[in-house]
């Protein structure tokens, strides 16, 4: 996107596949989106790329595809895919079917499949056949035998199980020409675009995204990167999250040069992919930023580095950085919202600004799309075009949206404990919310891990302790590891906890 359109684009009614249609037609042939070089080493198939064009029929395909199947607008359409090519274009074609898009994180197995689809009423499935060791397109079709709704599982790739609709037609170079969009009643950008899963005490709470709200996620990291135009941007981060969606898709979008995608962690694809960019942006998880710039992997000076951190409460100690890249921390809080900034002259983290957050740090005029607030509970609250007040519940597609916990003035609580330095009018994130074990940006109540575990072995234990990486670890003891594995595992139970009762330095199946 041209920098001068930013700020109207942060104040009009513009939905996704409107951004990547204004993208596509500047320069049809150009590389759109990438593999990662060692596809073949976690799933089926060549790495793909795509020109916009090409990108732009896929989309288009696959939309014709999902409406061939008799599937109503505002269907919800859950995508459990891997960091590659067709997460984005499977987004994208939902979006243009005037369906509503449900990326599922990559860890979830079958308990977590099945009790967040049922919630938000899904009507179809898209997988790929296996990612690492998991065969997703199995796992999709044992939700869909418990989930009565769902009536179409769909899969990129070859040799599927019989009953999954194969979905590698929409790369064939006869695609369909591009479909017009969906005409909706009203603002299409107010219109949910995707739903995300965040926790409360009783579990998962699907959260409504409009395309307002992810544009507006996407736009507080670009700006704060001062990002410029056609920008290629090299990502590491899954779309199975709002943080994933706002700093790989709609940063994407909003640069318009291409996206290269990075699934996992495999040294040598990233030297191999870093290498072959010159400038742009690299978005990666912040555990991962000192070892990566160790292995001289990030020494570009014209780039800039997006660490995303899924535990804010480390930021303080995070090290000063030395690097010759632009340097932006995102401080994700869950589902609710997150706040962008780039490190000072100091090198060390900025502060998160106490109301309007960093307009002094950006270009005159530029939108302000996040404030933040210490509730009275000592909590860190975020409001602003970002940050949704609605849940995904009956009446979430409509006018009449059941709501988030939020105060009078808007604000909703993240449950992030902050401190306020009043001279300063700078927040301090001090601690994640109370009752919840964050793992590498999954997170759990501990109060419903404990049940899980004492249903599987009721003498068996399990604690979260730090972990400098992940934020926390889970680490269990039980008298016989293996058996309780082997049962959670048939349960259909995250591997994060089941791994837990692995000894120290054995290696778990993904």
């Amino acid at each position: 996107m041209i920098l001068g359109e930013v700020s109207r684009t942060a104040n009009t009614a513009v939905t996704l596949d409107d951004l990547f249609r204004r993208v596509s037609v500047r320069d049809p042939n150009a590389l759109a989106l990438a593999d990662p070089p060692n596809r073949e080493d976690f799933t089926e198939g060549a790495p793909r790329t795509l020109s916009f064009a090409r990108t732009d029929r896929a989309i288009s395909a696959l939309a014709e595809k999902l409406r061939g199947f008799g599937l109503q607008t505002d269907t919800v359409v859950a995508m459990q895919l891997a960091n590659t090519v067709e997460s984005i274009v499977t987004f994208l074609g939902v979006l243009r079917a005037g369906m509503i898009a449900v990326p599922i994180p990559l860890l979830w197995r079958q308990q977590d499949i099945v009790e967040a689809l049922r919630r938000v009423d899904a009507k179809a499935i898209v997988t790929l056949p296996r990612i690492g060791t998991t065969g997703h397109a199995e796992l999709a079709m044992q939700a869909a035998v418990e989930l009565f709704p769902i009536r179409h599982v769909c899969s990129f790739g070859a040799n599927l199980p019989d009953g999954i609709v194969s979905l590698d037609e929409v790369f064939a170079s006869g695609s369909v020409d591009t479909a017009a969009p969906y005409i909706r009643p009203g603002p299409a950008a107010a219109h949910v675009a995707a739903i995300t899963f965040g926790l409360d005490t009783k579990g998962f709470v699907p959260i409504a995204r409009s395309h307002v709200e992810l544009v507006a996620a996407g736009l507080e990291t670009f700006l704060e990167a001062g990002a410029e135009a056609n920008t290629s941007v090299l990502s590491t981060i899954p779309i199975g999250s709002f943080a994933g969606l706002a700093l790989t898709l709609v940063y994407w979008l909003l640069s318009g040069g291409a996206l290269h995608l990075h699934h996992g962690f495999d040294p040598d694809a990233f030297g191999a992919q870093s290498g072959s960019l010159t400038g742009g942006t690299v978005v990666l998880p912040a555990s991962a930023l000192a070892s990566v710039a160790e292995a001289g992997l990030l020494r570009e000076a014209h780039r800039t580095i997006i660490a995303l951190w899924r535990a804010p409460e480390r930021l303080t100690s995070a090290k000063p950085w030395h690097g010759k890249p632009t340097l932006v921390d995102v401080a994700s809080f869950g589902e609710i919202g997150l706040v962008a900034a780039r490190r000072g002259e100091n090198r060390l983290p900025t502060a998160i600004r106490y109301g309007l957050v960093n307009p002094s740090r950006r270009a005159p005029g530029a939108p302000v799309v996040i404030e933040t607030a210490r509730s009275d509970v000592g909590t860190l609250a975020l409001r602003g075009r970002m940050v949704s007040v609605h849940a995904f519940a009956p009446g979430a597609k409509s006018a009449n949206p059941q709501r988030l916990l939020s105060d009078s003035a808007g604000y909703v609580d993240t449950g992030f404990a902050c401190h306020l330095d009043r001279n300063a009018q700078t927040l301090t994130i001090t601690a994640p919310p109370s009752g919840t074990i964050a793992v590498g940006g999954y997170c759990f109540r501990a109060n419903l891990i404990d049940a899980l575990v004492a249903d599987a072995d009721l003498d068996a234990t399990l604690v979260a302790l730090p972990d400098s990486d992940l934020g926390q670890r889970l680490a269990g003891a039980a008298a016989d590891r293996a058996t309780l594995r082997a049962k959670l595992q048939a349960q259909g139970i995250n591997p994060l906890i089941s791994g837990a009762f692995v000894p120290r330095g054995a290696p778990e199946a993904a």
